[in-house]
């Protein structure tokens, strides 16, 4: 068993095609269009036929409510492991993405929780 493709619940596949790709660096994989909207997936820079991440668009209605609860809990809905996550923070800082949670030490990892501009939380996080 192995995993091939994460969901992100995006609320504009467009917008999130942009933010995934000019700010935090992924690439586009996939863009199949189907009516009013794509099969879109993005990848990392590093590991092109790795985990593909789907920008789901949410038309479904209890989707839309599961990922405004996890939004206004603070929970992520994915992390995103990185080298450096302290870096990464000033890198995206810079760019002007809004963190919740700053470089935290807890245990062995980093973690930040940045704001996608999509409706999700997303964490980052380096193991030490």
């Amino acid at each position: 068993m192995k995993i091939k493709l994460l969901s992100v619940l995006v609320d504009d596949q467009q917008k999130a095609l942009t933010f995934y790709t000019n700010v935090l660096g992924f690439i586009k994989k996939t863009e199949i269009p189907m009516g009013k909207h794509s099969w879109l997936t993005v990848v990392s820079r590093e590991e092109q036929d790795g985990t593909e991440i789907v920008l789901e668009p949410m038309e479904f209605t209890p989707a839309q409510t599961y990922q405004k609860a996890l939004f206004d809990a603070g929970i992520p809905l994915a992390a995103f492991q990185v080298d450096n996550v302290e870096s990464e923070y000033k890198r995206l800082v810079d760019l002007g993405v809004t963190f919740s949670m700053k470089p935290t030490p807890m245990g062995t990892v980093t973690l930040a929780v940045l704001n996608d501009t999509c409706g999700n939380n997303i964490q980052l996080y380096q193991v030490s």
